[in-house]
Order: structure tokens, then sequence, then C-alpha cells
């Protein structure tokens, strides 16, 4: 074959590999799995805003989330929530102007039904999103009690969590920038 016929065969192929690369690239699935249901995502959507809206049904009180916390936190945050070899999640209160800030529930935390979202999605940290509402309930109970903010026998639930008020709740500082919106894609008004 000659130089000039290799060089056509080598620039036809790089041609056709030009051509054909972007509509590879394009594909967006690798043929495993398949797309969730409706109820699969809803399981899975625990996030509740700081008004409670969309608390499940279950309750807890301070005396049932002890012994969930021994058996399923104390490991990482200690016996009392103070001192484990995670984050602190009792005490603090007075210490967010000094010069060593202790963030806690009790100092930091501004409302309870997050607290709630939180325990529920992320914890325990080795078993993520397996507590019932009942448990995440009590656990916030429990650590609502060891920082001092309600009663060990106070019953939380979807109506008593969200009318907790917490000792930090006015301590951030709204943003004053304006709320633009969610974001436009590039070339769309």
């Amino acid at each position: 074959m000659s130089t000039r016929r290799r060089w056509a065969a080598a620039a036809a192929a790089f041609l056709a590999a030009a051509i054909i690369s972007p509509a590879g690239a394009q594909i967006r699935t690798f043929g495993v799995g398949r797309a969730p249901t409706a109820d699969e995502v809803k399981a899975w959507d625990l996030t509740i805003p700081a008004d409670g809206e969309g608390l499940p049904p279950g309750s807890g009180t301070a005396a049932l989330g002890q012994p969930i916390f021994v058996a399923r936190c104390a490991s990482c945050h200690g016996e009392k929530g103070q001192n484990g070899k995670y984050d602190r999640l009792v005490g603090g209160r007075g210490t967010l102007a000094t010069d060593k800030p202790v963030r806690t529930i009790g100092s930091f935390w501004p409302y309870a039904p997050t607290l709630w979202s939180y325990i529920r999605r992320s914890q325990p940290i080795d078993e993520p999103g397996s507590l019932t509402a009942d448990q995440a309930y009590a656990l916030t109970a429990y650590l609502l009690h060891l920082n001092g903010i309600i009663g060990e026998h106070d019953v939380m639930d979807n109506r008593t969590l969200p009318k907790v008020k917490m000792p930090n709740r006015d301590g951030f500082v709204p943003d004053p920038r304006p709320d633009v919106g969610p974001a436009k894609k590039p070339g769309k008004r």
C-alpha cells in the first residue's frame, strides 16, 4: 500500500472515530439497575424543614431514648453525649461568642425538627436511615433533655417537637441578599 493510501486510510479512520465518539459519549446508562419508583424515593426523602412540616407519626421521650442512645450512639459520642470520639452533643451554652465556641445541640442548633431530621437520615453512622420514627423521636427527646431543654418524660411527636424553643433559635443573622430563585439554564430567559 502506498504512503498516500496509508495516510488516506488513517485520515478516514480518524474522521470516523471523531464522528462516532461523541455519539458514544452521549450514552447515559450502563444498563445496570433501574430508576427508583415514587414510593422508593419517598421512603428516603426524610428531610424535614425547621417548621416540622412533614414530620411523620410516632413519639418518644427522653426516658425511652436513653437506652437507644447507649446502644447506638454512645460509642461515638460518649455515654452522656459529651466525651466521645466524635462531636460533642451536650453543653456549650454561653460559649459561642468566646474564643473557643462549643457547638452542640444545646448551644448552636436552632430548630428541634431539623435535629430529628438529621438523626433519622444520617444516624447512626454505621447504619444511616435505619432508625424508626419512634426511635428518632426518643433520641431527639433524650438529647434535648440532656441539654436541659425539655423534661425527661415530655413526649416529642409531630405536634410537640416544632413547639420546642431551642436556646439558639434567634442566634442566626438573616441573609440580607435577595432570593433570586432557582438557577436558570444558560440561554434561557
